[in-house]
């Protein structure tokens, strides 16, 4: 869910990284660029429908987030998440015989990269979906490439900043406050729940800058990778999810179904419609899906969930996908 962030980190490289998850969010992937990238067979279905539905799943993805936790606790919704999402994950794998990369040091880099990308934020977009809206964590996962920018002027030496990236930043805060409606006080806003989710889309440029400094040239296929990475995240919250929770004992079926949702299409099926995207439209084209996001996750929570929302809440969304496509905005050539 943080397209833009990865296409413009990765920009250069021998593998280009379009952000799953969301959160969003979202699942990550590390894809190959049009340059090391075969050329793909005409798909039956026009990109744009598909563009559209990649949409969708991600939006939507807030709201299974929010119906998983009325019954489940946050690790156990991760942790089911993730089991869906690296299932649909590994049949893909085994449908076009793909192997899980080999070398060790990969493996030790990826599950650095699982944490920030997969297990950390999507926990924290759970616990915080706890106590906040789901229409306001899919407004805070829209701020990744704000994130992104700040943390690429201060780790990577060559993204040299803009005076309308840096408008772009101010303007993308400038609507967060918008959102949370500062100079009220931040009445109605649950405070902790609302910095959950600001640091859940903050993890995610930060996997995406670490992948660019360890693991730029492996070799391995974007499926391989993005297999390995969500097995990866699936351990890590198996290990800790009996730590913090208990058992279920009994298994709520919508609750359920939504978890399964959110696992097998919003990290498993998402991933392979963006990778595809990709190679067809390329990354410039796809990563506009940032921009329908909060969208459709606003719409979502208002029409199904019945939440409410105050006048601040588009506006301040307006405001923040704004500033986040400024920082975007490349030099000229």
């Amino acid at each position: 869910m943080c397209y833009e962030v990865a296409a413009r980190i990765f920009d250069g490289m021998s593998t280009v990284s379009p952000c799953p998850t969301a959160t969003p969010p979202s699942a990550s992937s590390v894809s190959p660029s049009p340059a090391s990238t075969p050329a793909a067979p005409h798909p039956r279905t026009d990109w744009r429908l598909r563009f559209g539905i990649l949409s969708l799943i991600w939006g939507f993805s807030f709201l299974f987030i929010k119906v998983g936790t009325t019954s489940y606790a946050p690790f156990q919704v991760t942790l089911g998440r993730l089991v869906f999402g690296t299932a649909v994950l590994v049949a893909a794998m085994a449908v076009k015989r793909e192997r899980l990369p080999r070398e060790a040091r990969t493996w030790g880099h990826m599950a650095v990269a699982a944490f920030f990308l997969n297990s950390a934020p999507f926990s924290l977009f759970a616990y915080a979906e706890l106590t906040i809206p789901s229409t306001l964590a899919g407004i805070c996962n829209a701020t990744s490439p704000l994130w992104g920018m700040v943390l690429s002027l201060v780790a990577l030496s060559e993204d040299r900043p803009t005076r309308v990236r840096f408008a772009g930043l101010g303007l993308g805060f400038l609507g967060v406050l918008t959102v949370l409606g500062a100079w009220q006080g931040f009445h109605g806003v649950d405070a902790t729940g609302t910095a959950l989710a600001l640091l859940a889309s903050l993890c995610y440029p930060v996997g995406w800058i670490y992948l660019r400094r360890t693991l730029s040239d492996t070799g391995d296929s974007h499926l391989a990778m993005t297999g390995a990475q969500l097995l990866v995240a699936t351990v890590q919250l198996a290990v800790l999810t009996p730590l913090f929770t208990s058992f279920p004992t009994h298994f709520a079926l919508v609750p359920l179904l939504a978890v399964a949702a959110l696992g097998a299409l919003g990290t498993g099926v998402a991933v392979l419609i963006q990778y595809g995207l990709v190679v067809e439209v390329g990354p410039t084209t796809a990563e506009m899906v940032t921009y329908f996001i909060p969208v459709i996750a606003t719409a979502a929570g208002v029409a199904i969930l019945g939440e409410s929302i105050a006048w601040t809440t588009p506006v301040g969304a307006v405001i923040v996908l704004a500033g986040a496509a400024l920082t975007q905005a490349r030099r000229k050539g």
